[in-house]
């Protein structure tokens, strides 16, 4: 099957070693999104909610880019520089994802993470069906 990447300028550039997502097989695979504003490259200042808003902002861009949304997320993996951003995370995680069901996530803390950002998310997402009347 062939892979296709994705490409939107209403989401931070991709490093040299990545693509923003790549669509193969009926999927979409979103790589990690950092609170990055793609106007001026640099991170949003502010709280870990301001952040995690601009990072799901960037992710919306990146999946409408591929041709789907954020409803149609199946999974999502998020890295939280503290576990002490959780429940903040959430409350912002919730106002993005609101379709059920809900996708599966898993949320870990790590040590740091690139450009100083204190959260960063990855996730899958199905392609939406153009002829949703054969669903």
């Amino acid at each position: 099957m062939p892979r296709e990447a994705v490409y939107t300028s209403n989401a931070p550039q991709p490093r040299p070693q990545l693509s923003q997502a790549i669509k193969c097989n009926g999927m979409v695979y979103c790589s990690g999104q950092l609170g990055v504003d793609p106007k001026t490259a640099k991170v949003v200042e502010g709280s870990v909610k301001d952040r995690a808003r601009q990072v799901l902002r960037n992710v919306s861009a990146v999946l409408a880019a591929a041709g789907t949304s954020i409803d149609n997320v199946v999974k999502v993996n998020i890295f939280l520089i503290s576990m002490a951003d959780f429940v903040s995370v959430n409350e912002v995680y919730d106002e993005f994802f609101t379709a059920l069901p809900k996708p599966c996530r898993t949320c870990v803390a790590v040590h740091q993470l690139p450009g100083g950002s204190d959260v960063e998310i990855e996730c899958i997402a199905t392609l939406e069906r153009k002829d949703k009347a054969n669903l």
